[in-house]
């Protein structure tokens, strides 16, 4: 490459010393023609302006060398992770694939590299990172948990050159970023120095006057810091050796960053920390002996230094619900400052370091299911000696596998369950998104509803106005909560349909005037084949289903239960009387029902079609239930039934007279709309002792009027006075007993 066009002289004089000790780190693993095929690839690259200085300005070569040195000697990691992260942005520009680097350094530098590439193109679609969700999702695109490693060491060194940055908007957002993404990130990991450090200069760009202060207030140096610490230890440590005890005791200072935390959450001044020094006493301990050689402990360091009471946490006796097991306590050590004084032994520090349950929880970064395992192998294998390419190339993201995570058009980022659909995410979002959902565009192309989503889509939903939810989307959502949304809609719809119907149906009726009666309705539903009703009441708001037609049925079923089926009785079976009527001769002549109050054991009913009373001369007819229906002769039905169940018809007679029977009549009036008609008429029935008025019913149209009279009345003398004298009223102009017509 021409270096004296894309180095300056400062990165000229930094370039030597990079290489050399990335040499020294990671000589012993690189292959032969490592080195000169990077370079070359390098070269060839910057030439072609592949290579471009980031909006820090900063020389991409010289950053990847600077992150890679963090790599090799903080991490661990060598020679695969080196050249991925030397190589990523040739990649990157197209100056070579990823099958070129295949086939030139072997699968894992081109693994390593396809991850970073996909971790970088989440940047593009903006998201929260913020968000706890994307930093699951940053942990499963990369599938490489090295991948992971890399980034977080590349923030790191941005944030290391970013001091003197102009661009002070740019230098922000990184800050931002090393906060709230990339510290939680090596907080899990177990490093805890980076992690501490990405905090500190996080603070220092954002906070800046903050930083300061508390650095001015820790005006002691570290070695004073030390020499505190030191001074504070020798007495404890001389008391626990006298007392037999095996221990080791760490002393540390809390980082500038966890100063102020405690400053806002304790809602006090500097002064008000208690404790900017911690020291952790881990007890050697045998199993059975542990809680007494911590409370000796305790009791050796509270004889020495004056504690506080309020500061006492006690996860001995009753350990955290995560396994914490450990002693607080925050004494005033010497120059009256308070120091927190931790007390465990060896196995309770196993748990709380390597178990990444409880410590790590303790510190504020919650742990999930499978995560804790997989990440303490990580920790296990970063400490260990041989982790640097045997252990760490091994290590593949098998994280949230059961997970996908979804951006919006805007960046925001969610959290479903692997299979989920673009309706799933509809409904996630909103309801009302979810209803209205015709499909989506997932990375820019249209998909539909059932259309599986992938952890990193960029998903944007379509919507329509028209659009309702269907059944079958029951079939295409994965998660419970759209499963319920749309359940919880359909129902809503099917009730708005059911009311639209049924008062469609209803005006219907009226407009034909036909009496609705819900109970023939019901019957007739079930005749139709419905077993819910608001599948019928669908089918007629859908047009499934004519009204029209729904109607005449109706009409006909209720006509066949007038003739057939009517259940109601207006005299007991014991009321009449069936006899066989013998001629003097003694010939045989056929039998005839003779109906009066005496005969036990038939079941007779009036018919409801013709309404027989007394003195009406009637037939009976033998119904499918056995019983017997009792039809006037000139009944609008006799016809029809003699054509076609003649077998079936008994002559019938009244026995007898009817005397303190009385049957209901319908009888309907037309005439003219006189003042005082109606008036009239119920006075002519109110002076009839023997006739009572049980309901009238009146409409009046365009001077006329017309109106139905329910009367009961005991035989067809008395009901055919009562026609005659309604006939004489002023205006009346036609009376009509149900089935029969009289005209003046």
């Amino acid at each position: 490459m021409n270096t004296n066009t894309f180095f300056t002289d400062a990165e000229k004089r930094m370039l030597v010393p990079l290489y050399r000790k990335l040499l020294q780190l990671s000589g012993d693993t690189l292959l032969p023609g490592d080195c000169r095929k990077l370079k070359a690839h390098l070269v060839a690259c910057a030439a072609s302006n592949g290579l471009q200085r980031d909006v820090f300005g900063l020389n991409p070569v010289i950053k990847d060398m600077q992150t890679a040195v963090i790599v090799a000697e903080e991490i661990g990691m060598r020679r695969a992770s080196i050249l991925a992260l030397m190589l990523h942005e040739v990649v990157r520009s197209r100056q070579c694939t990823a099958e070129d680097i295949h086939r030139e350094y072997g699968e894992d530098v081109a693994g390593i590299i396809r991850g970073l590439i996909r971790v970088n193109e989440l940047y593009v679609k903006s998201p929260t990172i913020e968000s706890e969700n994307f930093r699951n999702l940053l942990l499963s695109f990369a599938e490489d948990m090295r991948v992971i490693l890399i980034m977080i060491a590349d923030r790191v060194n941005i944030m290391r050159q970013i001091r003197d940055a102009e661009n002070d908007e740019a230098r922000r957002r990184a800050a931002n970023e090393a906060a709230y993404l990339y510290a939680p990130l090596a907080h899990k990991l177990g490093l805890y120095k980076l992690k501490s450090e990405l905090e500190d200069l996080s603070l220092k760009y954002t906070e800046h006057d903050i930083y300061y202060h508390i650095k001015d207030k820790l005006n002691a140096t570290k070695a004073a810091r030390d020499r505190y610490i030191a001074a504070f230890i020798a007495p404890v440590q001389k008391k626990l050796e006298d007392s037999g005890l095996k221990f080791h005791i760490k002393g540390r200072t809390k980082s500038i960053h966890s100063i102020y935390q405690k400053m806002k959450k304790q809602k006090c001044p500097f002064e008000g920390v208690y404790d900017l020094f911690a020291i952790r006493i881990i007890l050697d301990s045998p199993l059975e002996k542990e809680k007494l050689e911590c409370w000796q402990a305790y009791s050796i360091v509270t004889d020495m230094y004056q504690p506080n009471p309020k500061r006492l946490r006690d996860w001995l006796s009753v350990p955290k619900s995560n396994g914490y097991e450990s002693l607080h306590i925050t004494v005033m050590g010497p120059e009256g400052k308070w120091v927190e004084v931790q007390i465990r032994t060896e196995r309770m520090d196993e748990i709380a370091e390597r178990g990444l349950a409880a410590h790590w929880r303790y510190k504020g970064i919650k742990g999930e299911g499978g995560l804790d395992e997989w990440l303490t192998s990580v920790r296990e294998a970063l400490e260990s000696s041989d982790s640097d390419l045997e252990v760490m190339d091994r290590f593949k993201m098998d994280l949230y596998e059961d997970e996908v995570f979804v951006f919006t058009p805007k960046g925001d980022l969610f959290k479903l369950p692997k299979g989920a659909t673009v309706l799933d995410f509809a409904f996630h979002i909103h309801t009302k998104l979810g209803c209205k959902c015709i499909g989506a565009k997932v990375n820019g192309r249209n998909v539909q509803l059932k259309q599986i989503l992938q952890s990193g889509d960029q998903v944007e939903i379509m919507t329509s106005n028209t659009q309702t939810p269907k059944q079958d989307w029951l079939n295409i959502v994965t998660t419970s909560k759209a499963r319920t949304k749309i359940r919880q809609a359909l129902k809503e719809m099917a009730s708005r349909q059911t009311d639209f119907a049924r008062e469609t149906l209803e005006r219907k009726f009226k407009n034909r005037k036909i009496d609705y009666d819900e109970g023939v309705m019901m019957r007739l539903i079930k005749r139709m084949g419905y077993k819910v009703v608001t599948e019928f009441y669908q089918s007629v708001a859908d047009g499934t289903s004519d009204v029209n037609d729904i109607i005449d049925r109706y009409l006909e079923l209720q006509r066949r239960e007038n003739d057939l089926h009517d259940e109601v009785q207006y005299r007991k079976a014991e009321e009449y009387n069936l006899q066989s009527r013998v001629p003097e001769d003694g010939s045989a002549k056929e039998d005839v029902l003779v109906i009066d109050q005496n005969l036990k054991g038939i079941d007779f009913q009036l018919a409801r079609c013709c309404n027989p009373i007394y003195g009406d001369e009637v037939f009976g007819f033998v119904s499918v239930t056995g019983g017997i229906k009792i039809h006037r002769c000139d009944c609008p039905n006799a016809a029809e039934l003699h054509a076609r169940f003649g077998y079936r018809i008994v002559k019938a007679r009244w026995a007898g007279k009817g005397e303190g029977t009385q049957y209901p009549i319908t009888l309907r009036v037309v005439g003219h709309d006189d003042i005082g008609i109606v008036t009239n008429i119920t006075s002519i029935i109110s002076k009839e002792t023997d006739i009572t008025l049980r309901s009238i019913g009146i409409n009046s149209n365009a001077g006329l009027f017309s109106g139905t009279l329910t009367v009961m009345v005991g035989d067809t003398g008395r009901l055919e006075a009562l026609i005659k004298k309604l006939r004489t009223v002023k205006g009346v102009k036609q009376v009509e007993r149900s089935g029969i017509t009289r005209r003046e």
